[in-house]
């Protein structure tokens, strides 16, 4: 029974609904599948090259089982050869540890600076010129944010004098 205040929720409502549907339709799958007898075996691709070719495997419930099993080709001198460091030998002195690095340490300070790059150059395109329809472009959001903390630092410098007059008037 509902509580007079409480109104029903209709997420929860619909997602039962839908559970029943799907319920529903797993059994008429189930039915059909048994009306066909054996479904047909599923074509799978090779994943290890783009264009394999493709292999008939066979249903899980049949009861043949397979001469030989199936193995791919795959190269393994492409997978060993990332082993090598990206910092030369020159970097370490004869303890081993990293020498200072004064290049190194602009290039971090700057990617921290700057961020990384942007993955898709196209989006931020349209982001910044308010190509994408409901969203603002972000040079008006750029100047709300420059706006509001002009404004910020105006109401701090007023408290500030406001503060240092009433210091000065009392002594």
């Amino acid at each position: 029974m509902d509580w007079p205040g409480k109104k029903p929720d209709p997420v929860s409502s619909r997602a039962r609904e839908l559970s029943s549907e799907i319920t529903a339709l797993e059994q008429q799958i189930q039915r059909l599948n048994r009306q066909l007898g054996h479904p047909s075996a599923p074509r799978l691709r090779s994943t290890a090259l783009p264009h394999g070719a493709t292999v008939n495997h066979p249903h899980p419930h049949s009861t043949s089982p397979t001469a030989e099993p199936i193995f791919e080709e795959v190269d393994q001198n492409r997978l060993k050869t990332k082993t090598e460091s990206l910092t030369p030998p020159e970097h370490f002195n004869e303890l081993g540890v990293r020498k200072y690095d004064f290049a190194g340490l602009l290039r971090r300070v700057k990617d921290n600076i700057y961020g990384p790059a942007a993955s898709n150059p196209q989006l931020i395109n349209y982001l910044a010129a308010g190509g994408v329809q409901g969203l603002r472009p972000l040079r008006k959001e750029k100047r709300v944010a420059r706006n509001r903390f002009f404004a910020f630092v105006i109401f701090l410098l007023i408290i500030i004098v406001g503060t240092l007059a009433i210091i000065i008037r009392n002594h």
